[in-house]
Order: structure tokens, then sequence, then C-alpha cells
């Protein structure tokens, strides 16, 4: 009775422990974010997903760890019920822009009207007033609370009109100019505020594990 026990374990364990090696063995397998979706549609139990990170915006001892890591590079987390592990499929720079904007409203305010708001704007840029001062004094949207800084943006993140304008035109930092996007009836004043930034940036596959 006891020896069929000892060998009903024996066998419990090693279907695991085998289950588990072919687990690891298929993570490790995983070359780019195609198969890294498909891996997580096969192992749906384990809630898997994919995150990407921002060197500028995630600033953790994980995301540090995980930014020393190369492509194809490995971390686990282990406790007492599952094991946690970050896979790095993808790993790059991309271009960040940053601007500060003052917005006007054309549903409230008139073209004379906001064309005399830029134009007093501009003046009092260029007498040496603060920018943010500018914004929390004019503009009309919550960003004005952050002297309107937008903070770091990159392809796709803002609408293509105002993107087009800031990312193209040959404008350096410290210069002010004028964005109008007229089928939204948005209206700006653009401070360019930084030089085009290549941040790094990594995707990583999280997937959690069981430990029976």
């Amino acid at each position: 009775m006891l020896k069929n026990l000892l060998f009903i374990s024996f066998v419990l364990i090693a279907g695991t422990t085998s289950a588990q090696n072919d687990f690891e063995s298929q993570l490790d397998s995983i070359q780019d974010e195609t198969q890294a979706t498909k891996f997580i549609e096969t192992y749906k139990s384990n809630k898997g997903q994919i995150i990407t990170f921002n060197k500028e915006k995630h600033k953790s001892p994980l995301a540090d760890e995980l930014f020393s890591l190369g492509k194809g590079g490995k971390k686990s987390i282990k406790t007492d019920v599952d094991k946690t592990y970050y896979k790095i499929i993808d790993k790059h720079e991309i271009p960040y822009y940053r601007v500060s904007y003052v917005y006007l409203d054309g549903t409230k305010k008139t073209n004379e009207e906001i064309d005399d708001i830029r134009q007093r704007i501009i003046k009092k840029y260029n007498e040496g007033f603060q920018f943010k001062d500018l914004a929390k004094m004019y503009s009309m949207d919550e960003n004005a609370n952050r002297g309107g800084d937008l903070g770091w943006f990159t392809h796709g993140d803002m609408v293509p009109e105002f993107e087009e304008a800031v990312v193209n035109a040959p404008n350096s930092v410290g210069d002010i100019f004028t964005v109008d996007i007229l089928e939204r009836h948005w209206h700006y004043v653009v401070l360019k505020t930084h030089d085009t930034k290549l941040i790094e940036e990594i995707k990583v596959l999280k997937v959690t594990e069981t430990i029976n």
C-alpha cells in the first residue's frame, strides 16, 4: 500500500515537473511578439500579457532590471504559490517630442477673440513672461494646471494635425508658434521646450505559472 502511494506521488511530481519544464522551454523559444501572442493564447490560464516599458516613464527596481537585459532576456519572481516570468521580446529606441501649449476653444471664442489672445500671449512671452504662467492664465483645458506642459509623446499619441505641426515644422527649442485644427475648432499657441529625444522602450511578455 505504502509502495503504491509512493509510486503515485512520484508519478504526480514527475508529471508536474515535466509540464513546468515544457512551459518554460516554450517560453524560452519565443523570439518575437507574434510568438508571444500565440503563447498567451496557448496558456490562457496563465493570464499572460504584453507590457510596454518606457525608460522615461517607468522608474522602478523591476523596470531598471528589465532594461538591463538584452532582447530575449528573462527574469522570474517566485513566491510560495506562483512564479512570474518577464521575457524581453522587443527592445528599441523611438523618437519622443515635448512641447507646452495654450489651448483656445473655438466653440467658446470667436476667431477675432482667439487671434487677439494669441497675439497677446506671444507678445508677453517675447517680453519675458514665463510660458507656464501664460498657460495657467489663458489655456482653456486642464493642462493649464501643469503650465501647459504636454510631457513626452511619440507618433500616434496626438491627433495627426497637431503632431504634424509639432514634429515636422522646422522649429528650435524656445520657438513659439500657432496651430489650428479647424475641423475641431481647436486653436493653440505652442512652445517647443525640448529637442527630439530617443527613449528606450521594451516590450515584455509577463506570464505567471502556478506552483503546485
